[in-house]
């Protein structure tokens, strides 16, 4: 699955100097953080509509688009794949509560 993720970080890098008018990610870095925020809130909003309709099929098919405009917003921040899976990681064996209680500390 990295290696998925690593080459798509890849592409969206080289988006960065993308023409706006021929690359949609070109163009969603061009108009900002906000607008970046504004498309993965939507695609949130279509993964809760896919998994109350109960299809299997639509749920990966918005998942992915959630993932890849998450993925946007990572490359736009400059925050690699590598930092979230690290992160990921970090919290093997770490139960969740705890994790959670350390964050509030």
């Amino acid at each position: 699955m990295d290696e998925v993720l690593i080459k798509l970080e890849q592409i969206l890098e080289q988006r960065k100097s993308a023409k706006v008018d021929k690359s949609y990610v070109a163009s969603l870095y061009n108009k900002g953080t906000d607008e970046i925020l504004k498309k993965i809130s939507e695609e949130s909003t279509e993964v809760i509509m896919a998994t109350k309709d109960g299809s299997n099929d639509k749920i990966i098919y918005e998942i992915a688009d959630l993932w890849f405009h998450t993925l946007v917003l990572l490359s736009f921040k400059k925050i690699k794949v590598e930092q979230i899976t690290n992160e990921l990681s970090r919290r093997f064996g770490l139960s969740g509560l705890k994790e959670k209680t350390n964050r509030n500390n």
